[in-house]
């Protein structure tokens, strides 16, 4: 709930921002302001619960804890990279690719009651994939939206 609140909050402040600025509703450009902010956001938590979310990693993936240290750079260079013209649509692919991609991770974590945040198996279950399979698809529609079909 906190990424899509970021990703909210700040999408909207980005446009009254640039309304105030230049004059005029940027819907593209304040969608990836936000989306950067929420990708930033979230790769912070691959550092800083490395080791919880590494149980989140389906079990047949080797090195656990450091490829949620690689996706957690790739989050953060992905939400720099959106605003770089010349690599913004295949950035964005990227990302349409990495949120299909954590998917299953997600998906775990409900089946199992994973709390990435603790490290414990006492999260909030199966209910959570009613919030978080919309939400991913939330995500790849807005990087889609505010970066591919501009």
């Amino acid at each position: 709930m906190k990424p899509f609140i970021v990703l909210i909050v700040v999408s909207i402040l980005a446009l009254i921002f640039l309304k105030i600025n230049t004059g005029d509703y940027n819907y593209a450009l304040s969608a990836r302001i936000g989306m950067s902010a929420m990708l930033v956001f979230t790769a912070l938590g691959h550092f800083m619960y490395a080791d919880g979310m590494a149980l989140m990693v389906p079990d047949f993936i080797p090195f656990k804890k450091e490829v949620i240290i690689l996706t957690g750079i790739l989050e953060a260079l992905g939400a720099f990279a959106l605003h770089f013209s010349e690599f913004r649509v295949l950035v964005a692919w990227f990302l349409i690719l990495f949120f299909i991609t954590i998917l299953p991770s997600n998906i775990k974590a409900a089946v199992e009651n994973i709390n990435y945040q603790k490290g414990t198996y006492d999260g909030p279950g199966l209910l959570y994939l009613w919030f978080r399979v919309p939400l991913q698809i939330c995500f790849i529609l807005w990087v889609y939206l505010s970066s591919i079909r501009v």
